[in-house]
């Protein structure tokens, strides 16, 4: 699953970028490392071509460009584009990809995607996480040398003309990866959609999460060392946690107005539109994510459409939505601690009343249920923690089996719409042209056939069949899901009125000390 990174550098030092790529550095501080002598030491192993640059090397080529066309002169222009192509580590043992064969790969996509730019085409055997992923860099200079040919993709002047500096833009990428995908089918290597991503993690926090989880395993290590456990042991940024909570209130909410109030009565997060796009801002801070630099998912398209699926499917997802919070017995208040932090008489007075209430909705409900031995409480809470806890997990196999058959229906709907025009393909009389003209319906097809080949569906399923499958898991759920919700409708309770006669002895025991 061949994967494409971008990065923009403002760095004018070109040299600096054949230097990285040759000599090995630290991955953190990103100072070249040094030999006995004092020396940079070379990588292992890598391959290296120039493109573009005549006779001269890629940083001369680049100040050349510069030079020629009076541009990059201030210090926040962009200087250089590095685009990585980090293949699946599986492709080495199990389709035959060397070192060679990449190299290949990285300068036919150079060629074809970034033609007229001085560039620097080099491939490493291993990367940060050494999972074995060979990875090849393409670095160009910014400036265009010459004048190409206009594709269709490009939009813009400074797309195809010389002199012109290169633009990443959201369009530039789209077709980029589907580049990628294109390359990886041809060669025969593992891919996945990188049109569909759910999830963007720029350099920076890529790189903070690297430290601070070296930091915490050293941490950790110290206290295991002196007999002790730890308490966390995987680092979370603070956008993954923001994208989890977003997640978490996205996937069960079916309205734009009660996603952003969840979100901020749940988490404290604050949703804003402007310009057509969302951003969020988490409790503690005072400046907005944008969605874009979360990911797909939680840009305001997505969002939106997502919503109005879950309207769709509301009276399975919004019924079946376990974090719901049941009507519950309001729960005793211990009056000690609080004044001991400070809390005053007129909280005293109100929190006497409201533990009045509380032990008399706690005692009503124990004797409708007959359970006023502790005993028999305790013999029930038991029961009921298994029953919720067996019907919970019927009920997420059972979603888990749902999305499964939702995925498949997509995929093999695409697979049959786009089938006939893959075959259009292959008996035109110009295949280039033809793949031009119908590039994002192939991609879908070739998307949804290499789907169906990793689940080894060899015939497509009848779409009415997955529907009649789908209907008879929802009607399962919605059985399922009512025993769970009863079951934990009454665990609470009754968890809740056990703590509320504990808590009542106990400041009945500190009333007649105190008296005596």
């Amino acid at each position: 699953m061949a994967t494409l990174k971008h990065i923009a550098s403002k760095n004018s030092d070109y040299t600096a970028i054949e230097a990285y790529l040759v000599y090995q550095h630290d991955e953190f501080s990103g100072k070249v490392i040094l030999d006995k002598q004092g020396r940079p030491m070379l990588r292992e192993s890598y391959l290296l071509d120039t493109l573009e640059c005549g006779d001269f090397s890629f940083a001369t080529a680049c100040l050349l460009a510069n030079r020629k066309y009076g541009k990059n002169t201030q210090h926040g222009d962009i200087k250089s584009h590095q685009y990585i192509i980090s293949f699946d580590p599986r492709d080495a043992a199990d389709n035959g990809l060397t070192m060679e064969k990449a190299q290949a790969l990285g300068l036919k996509f150079c060629e074809e995607n970034l033609p007229g730019h001085p560039a620097i085409v080099c491939t490493h055997p291993d990367g940060h996480n050494h999972s074995g992923n060979i990875h090849v860099h393409i670095v160009i200079g910014s400036i265009r040398m010459r004048e190409v040919e206009r594709k269709p993709y490009m939009q813009k002047p400074r797309d195809w003309c010389e002199g012109m500096k290169h633009s990443s833009t959201a369009q530039t990428m789209r077709h980029l990866r589907v580049e990628v995908m294109e390359l990886c089918e041809g060669a025969g290597l593992y891919q996945i959609d990188l049109l569909s991503s759910k999830k963007r993690v720029s350099e920076r926090e890529y790189w903070m999460k690297r430290r601070s989880q070296m930091k915490l395993d050293r941490e950790n290590a110290a206290l295991l060392a002196a007999g002790q456990q730890p308490t966390q042991t995987e680092f979370e940024t603070a956008k993954e946690t923001l994208r989890k909570q977003i997640s978490d209130v996205l996937d069960n909410t079916a309205s734009f107005e009660d996603f952003s109030d969840r979100l901020l009565q749940q988490y404290g997060i604050t949703v804003k539109k402007s310009r057509g796009r969302l951003s969020y801002l988490p409790a503690g801070r005072k400046k907005f994510i944008r969605a874009h630099s979360l990911g797909d998912k939680f840009e305001k398209e997505l969002v939106l459409a997502t919503l109005k699926e879950n309207a769709k499917s509301q009276p399975i997802i919004l019924h079946s939505n376990l974090e719901e919070k049941p009507d519950r017995i309001k729960k005793l208040v211990d009056i000690q601690a609080k004044l001991k932090q400070g809390k005053g008489i007129g909280y005293e007075r109100w929190a006497k009343k409201h533990n009045l209430k509380a032990m008399a909705q706690t005692l009503i409900l124990l004797q409708e249920k007959g359970l006023l031995n502790e005993d028999a409480l305790d013999q029930r809470i038991a029961e009921l923690d298994t029953k919720f806890h067996e019907s919970l997990a019927v009920v997420k196999d059972l979603e888990t089996r749902m999305a499964n058959n939702q995925t498949l229906r997509r995929y093999a709907a695409s697979y049959k719409q786009y089938r006939p025009l893959a075959q259009k393909r292959n008996a035109a009389k110009s295949p280039a042209t033809f793949e031009e003209q119908h590039r994002a319906e192939l991609t879908a097809y070739r998307t949804a056939a290499a789907y169906l080949k990793a689940n080894n569906i060899t015939k497509l399923p009848s779409p009415n069949k997955l529907e009649a499958e789908y209907c008879a898991l929802a009607s399962e759920k919605a059985q399922f899901y009512e025993q769970y919700k009863e079951a934990k409708i009454e665990l609470l309770k009754l968890k809740d009125a056990k703590q509320n006669v504990a808590l009542f002895f106990r400041e009945d025991e500190r009333t007649q000390h105190h008296e005596r």
